[in-house]
């Protein structure tokens, strides 16, 4: 465990007592880097993986800070008592996960020596050789998938969704609990047909029981111009929540899964 400890990740924030990400109380880490640029993204200070200076309620502050397993795990081992009453742990998020693997690993499995529930909120963009080598160290895998159609997806994301679904198909295959999740974003996937086609290929991965329909919120609008950069969805307004719940029945109908509104 010593060797783990001091392998080094770069995160912007550590959040505790969470009740979402998983079940129970939860904390969340969040690490910096990702593969992907969606438009609707709610933390765009994850995106780059340089430390990057952010404007917060008027005064600029450093996002990203370089810890230690070691260091983070004493933060997570603060609230040991919340995790053994509620049947909650460690998520990690991002960012992706996947954008610092040797981190990511390591600590998961310096999680899972310490008894803890482990969970990780990914896009599944990588190759599948990383993937691979957290899956051992995991109890859940909450995965995104925005969308079936591979050319939306790259205009909405940066990147084409080939990999995503193969990667989808091979992590249901070993059999740990995936959770599939859907950021329903106004303009680019909130119709019953787009919600249809991802919930019919949710259907179709071998030991996935639920999917989460996440509706679209402005809550990480302010970080862009915090960043100086542009809020390019500043135009759509959040989906209603009648809408909402025809989506919710349209998926239930197609997948046969256990869905809800929010995770």
């Amino acid at each position: 465990m010593e060797e783990l400890e001091k392998v080094t990740g770069r995160i912007f924030d550590i959040q505790r007592y969470s009740i979402h990400d998983g079940p129970g109380i939860r904390t969340i880490v969040f690490l910096k880097g990702c593969f992907l640029r969606c438009r609707w993204c709610c933390n765009p200070e994850s995106q780059e993986y340089k430390i990057q200076k952010m404007m917060v309620k008027g005064k600029e502050k450093w996002i990203g800070e370089d810890v230690t397993v070691g260091q983070v795990m004493e933060e997570i081992k603060k609230d040991n008592a919340y995790y053994m009453r509620s049947g909650g742990g460690v998520t990690l998020s991002g960012g992706e996960v996947l954008f610092q693997p040797e981190f990511a690993e390591s600590l998961l499995r310096v999680c899972k020596l310490y008894g803890y529930h482990t969970a990780i909120e990914s896009t599944g963009y990588a190759e599948y050789s990383v993937i691979e080598k957290i899956l051992p160290h995991l109890d859940l895998y909450l995965l995104d998938i925005k969308h079936m159609n591979s050319q939306k997806h790259k205009q909405f994301t940066g990147r084409e969704n080939e990999m995503i679904l193969s990667n989808a198909k091979r992590i249901a295959k070993e059999g740990k609990e995936l959770v599939i999740r859907v950021p329903v974003i106004p303009g680019f996937n909130d119709t019953k047909e787009e919600i249809r086609e991802i919930a019919k290929f949710a259907s179709s991965l071998e030991n996935v029981k639920q999917l989460h329909l996440l509706p679209y919120h402005r809550l990480g609008q302010d970080k862009y111009e915090g960043l100086f950069r542009e809020y390019s969805l500043k135009e759509i307004v959040p989906i209603e929540e009648q809408k909402m719940k025809e989506l919710l029945e349209v998926a239930a109908e197609q997948s046969g899964l256990k869905c809800q509104i929010g995770g």
